[in-house]
C-alpha cells in the first residue's frame, strides 16, 4: 500500500496515536478512509470517461506507454545489450525483464576456448 512496509505503517499508526490521542484517532482514520475511497472512485471514473470518449484510440495509446514502462524497468547495461547488441531484440519490440547471465568463455588466438572463471 503506497509502497510502505507493514513496519512503516505500524510506526505511522503509533505516531498518529501519540499526536491525535485515543479520542480523535478513530475519527481521523475514518476521514482518511473516506478520502481514499473518494480518490479511488474519482480515478476509476476518470479512467472510464477517458476510455469511453477515446474508444479504440485509448487502447492504441496504452500499448506504446506499456512498452515504455517495460523499457524504464531495465538497467542501462541490460537495455544496451538487449536493444543494440541482440539481433532478436530488433525483431521483437517487447522487452523482457533483466536477467542475470554469465559471460561467454574467452577465445584464444588458436581458436580454443578458455573459461576465465575456472582459472
Amino acid at each position: 500500500m503506497l509502497g510502505l512496509s507493514p513496519e512503516h505503517l505500524l510506526v505511522l499508526l503509533v505516531a498518529a496515536l501519540f499526536i491525535l490521542g485515543p479520542e480523535r484517532l478513530p475519527g481521523a482514520m475514518a476521514t482518511v478512509r473516506k478520502t481514499a475511497q473518494k480518490a479511488k472512485d474519482a480515478l476509476a471514473n476518470a479512467h472510464e470517461q477517458i476510455s469511453s470518449e477515446l474508444g479504440p484510440e485509448f487502447e492504441q495509446l496504452r500499448k506504446p506507454l506499456g512498452e515504455l514502462n517495460q523499457l524504464r524497468r531495465l538497467d542501462p547495461r541490460t537495455a544496451v545489450n538487449r536493444l543494440l547488441l541482440d539481433p532478436s531484440a530488433a525483431r521483437s519490440p517487447a522487452v523482457a525483464p533483466a536477467t542475470a547471465s554469465t559471460p561467454p568463455p574467452a577465445a584464444v588466438a588458436d581458436g580454443t576456448r578458455v573459461d576465465m572463471e575456472a582459472t
